[in-house]
C-alpha cells in the first residue's frame, strides 16, 4: 500500500520568494505546487476581511511612510500586549488598497525586497477567487478573534459568507483560540484546526482565567476535548520533535500517534528555508560567514523527517521544496471529505 501524502500548505503564500500575504505570494505558491494557500485574516473598519499576519501593519506595508495616515498611529492592547502602530481596523478597505506591501524580514530575505511596493493588500474574497481558478484549497486563520469580537468586527461571519458565496469546499479553518472554533462548529461542517503553540495558552482561556495551557491541550484528555469540535491540530514542529538547550533536535514525542488515535489530523508549522529559522541539525554552511543566517539550509531533510513521523500536513514557506520531497518519495494521496489524507 502506498502511504498517505501530507498536504502542502503554503505559509502566507510562497513567503520564501515573495512578500507574504500578497497575491504575488499566493500565485507563486500555486505555481510551486501547494495544495492549500494560507491567509491570516483581520478586519477593516468597514468589516471586510483582508490578509495580514497581524492587524498592526507597519512591518508589512508602507503605511509609516504615508503622511496622510500619520495621525492614524495608535497604541492598543491586543491579546494582553501593548502594540503601537497602524491597525487595519482603523482603515476602510479603500484606504488600505492605497497602501503597498513590503517584505517583513528583509535582513533574512533581501531578495524579496525587489517586490516591495508592487502588491496591494488582498481581500479574502480575492484570495478565494484565485484559489478557485487554480483548483487549490484555502486555509484561513482568524487572527485575534476575541479582540475583533470586542470591537464589533467579528471575523467568523464574513469568513463563512465569502466561502459560501464562492462555493469553495476545499477549506480548513484554523485558530489559536478555542471559543471561536466551538462557535464555528455550530455554523459549518468545514474542518476546523486547533492551533497549538510551543508554549503559552489560548488567549480566550487566559482572558477567562482558565489556568490550562497548550501543554494541557496535547495530553490524551486534552486531545479528546479538541476532537469534540476540530478535525485536527496545527502544531509548532517542536511539539513533534523537541529542540534541546543546545539547539539540536531530541527524540520525537508521541503526539502524532496520540492525535491519530483520537482521529485528529496533525499539521505542523512552519518549515522555513533560512538557517536562522531551521533546527541546528539542519543548518548548512559556515556559521562564521556573514551570509550564514539567511543561507538556505537542509530544508528538504527537515521536511522528510517530519513526513516520516506521519504528519498529515506541512506549513512551508517554500511549497516547492515540500512538493519536491513528496514527489521524491513517490507518494500519492486523495483527501477524504473529513479532511484526513489517505492513500490512493
Amino acid at each position: 500500500m502506498i502511504p498517505h501524502r501530507p498536504i502542502v500548505i503554503a505559509h502566507r503564500g510562497a513567503s520564501a520568494h515573495r512578500p507574504e500575504h500578497t497575491l504575488l505570494a499566493y500565485e507563486a505558491a500555486i505555481a510551486l505546487g501547494a495544495d492549500y494557500i494560507e491567509p491570516d485574516l483581520v478586519a477593516t473598519r468597514d468589516h471586510v476581511l483582508v490578509a495580514r499576519h497581524e492587524n498592526e501593519i507597519s512591518g508589512t506595508t508602507d503605511v509609516a511612510a504615508r503622511p496622510e495616515f500619520a495621525a492614524r498611529r495608535a497604541t492598543k492592547t491586543i491579546d494582553g500586549r501593548t502594540v503601537t502602530g497602524w491597525f487595519t481596523e482603523d482603515f476602510t478597505l479603500a484606504e488600505l488598497k492605497t497602501l503597498r506591501a513590503k517584505e517583513r524580514i528583509p535582513d533574512l530575505r533581501p531578495g524579496n525586497t525587489a517586490f516591495d511596493g508592487l502588491a496591494e493588500i488582498p481581500t479574502f474574497e480575492e484570495i478565494v477567487r484565485l484559489a478557485r481558478r487554480h483548483d487549490v484549497g484555502v486555509y484561513p486563520e482568524t487572527k485575534h478573534p476575541g479582540y475583533f469580537d470586542s470591537i464589533g468586527l467579528s471575523l467568523e461571519e464574513p469568513l463563512l459568507e465569502v466561502l459560501e458565496s464562492a462555493g469553495l469546499r476545499k477549506v480548513f479553518i484554523q485558530s489559536f483560540e478555542t471559543a471561536n472554533l466551538r462557535e464555528l462548529r455550530l455554523r459549518t461542517r468545514l474542518p476546523l484546526i486547533q492551533l497549538i503553540g510551543a508554549s503559552g495558552a489560548p488567549y480566550d482561556w487566559v482572558a477567562a482565567g482558565d489556568p490550562r495551557t497548550y501543554d494541557d491541550m496535547v495530553t490524551p484528555e486534552g486531545l479528546r476535548e479538541v476532537a469534540e469540535y476540530a478535525a485536527g491540530i496545527g502544531v509548532d514542529t517542536r511539539r513533534v520533535v523537541p529542540v534541546g538547550p543546545d539547539g539540536r533536535l531530541g527524540e520525537p514525542t508521541t503526539l502524532v500517534a496520540d492525535a491519530h488515535r483520537g482521529r485528529l489530523d496533525v499539521h505542523v508549522w512552519t518549515v522555513r528555508n533560512e538557517n536562522a529559522q531551521l533546527p541546528f541539525d539542519h543548518r548548512l554552511g559556515d556559521p562564521a560567514s556573514p551570509a550564514y543566517a539567511q543561507a538556505t539550509g537542509d530544508v528538504m531533510g527537515w521536511l522528510a523527517r517530519l513526513v516520516e513521523l506521519g504528519v498529515d500536513g506541512v506549513f512551508a514557506d517554500d511549497p516547492g521544496l515540500a512538493r519536491a520531497v513528496l514527489a521524491g518519495r513517490g507518494q500519492a494521496t486523495t483527501t477524504s471529505s473529513s479532511g484526513r489524507s489517505s492513500s490512493a
